[in-house]
């Protein structure tokens, strides 16, 4: 019997992530934690990038997140910065040593996608961009309510 397509992903996505902590070990980051400080550096050059932020972007509950992003304070790698507009908001700040790892994570991550799309046409790789981002998008409608 063939795996249903939930069971796929789920499959794919464990050894994704085992092969990126591997890789990334001797960084001393996660695939996850790269994967977030990734994202607050890329958005934090339009403007300040806070928790929310990180949970939508990844689909956290505010504890993993929370949990996310105290690794990486302790790790050096961002600050949380008070927002004179509301004290209640902190802004996420990637520190020096962030943006030492990047060129070096960017690498990984380049090479990990070359490894996964190996022997993929660009059309493949597109469409399984649009089935997945389709199969996103039912799942997000299906918590919102619309049948």
């Amino acid at each position: 019997m063939e795996k249903d397509c939930g069971a796929q992903i789920n499959l794919l996505s464990r050894m994704l992530k085992r092969r990126l902590n591997a890789t990334l070990q001797d960084l001393g980051i996660t695939a996850i934690q790269s994967r977030v400080m990734f994202y607050i550096m890329e958005h934090s050059r339009q403007g300040p990038v806070f928790q929310r932020d990180v949970e939508r972007a990844f689909s956290l509950s505010r504890s993993t997140a929370t949990g996310i992003l105290q690794q990486l304070e302790e790790k050096a790698l961002l600050r949380r910065e008070s927002v004179p507009s509301d004290a209640r908001l902190k802004s996420l700040v990637p520190m020096p040593r962030a943006a030492e790892l990047d060129a070096e994570v960017r690498a990984c991550l380049r090479q990990t996608e070359t490894l996964l799309t190996r022997g993929l046409s660009d059309g493949q790789v597109q469409l399984f961009r649009e089935t997945l981002a389709a199969m996103a998008a039912n799942l997000d409608a299906a918590e919102a309510g619309s049948p």
